[in-house]
């Protein structure tokens, strides 16, 4: 059951609670979803869930208000949930964050999730996870180099910077020139 590009589209504005959530997060969305397309050819995958699964993976973030951001992922999977969607829409939410959660991080740096593996288990998954990496909602948003995010995926540790390395050797870095000129956004 992969949603329309319009129905993810009313999910969207029906989840937002402001007009400027809905166009930073909407955004957000569209951009990693162009950003998956890129690694589409050669890869023996499901475009149509990848392309659902970009444009939802940050629904959660409408529902984090005052709680921990970390919480968006799982916030969004419980969305996704409720309104109907099988589990294999719903992990996009809850498995996207960083280069994946293990329950190990969450009980060490105590994050305020249940303890589990938020990990990908599919290539799709992976993608928009990775996908996710190089664009960032922050005020103003902007694109993130590979190199950029290397550096703040080390805030984390070496097996997270390690496992970045291995996402980059899967897929290579995407073209974000293009990306940068339409939007206006910076590249950093």
């Amino acid at each position: 059951m992969i949603p329309t590009d319009a129905e993810i589209l009313s999910i969207h504005r029906d989840a937002a609670p402001t007009r400027s959530a809905f166009e930073s997060v909407y955004r957000h969305c569209q951009l990693v979803c162009a950003i998956a397309e890129q690694f589409f050819a050669g890869l023996d995958i499901d475009t149509g869930l990848v392309r659902a699964g970009a444009l939802l993976h940050d629904i959660g973030v409408y529902r984090v208000d005052g709680q921990a951001y970390v919480r968006h992922g799982v916030l969004g999977h419980e969305t996704l949930a409720g309104l109907g969607f099988p589990e294999q829409l719903c992990r996009f939410a809850s498995c996207h964050t960083g280069v994946g959660i293990t329950a190990d991080d969450v009980r060490r740096q105590q994050l305020p999730i249940p303890v589990a593996d938020y990990l990908p288990r599919s290539r799709e998954e992976e993608l928009v996870m990775y996908a996710d990496k190089f664009h960032s909602k922050r005020t103003p948003p902007v694109f993130v180099s590979g190199d950029s995010y290397e550096v703040i995926v080390g805030r984390f540790g070496a097996g997270k910077v390690e496992r970045f390395a291995q996402l980059r050797a899967a897929y290579g870095d995407p073209a974000l020139a293009g990306l940068v000129a339409a939007t206006g956004q910076a590249l950093v």
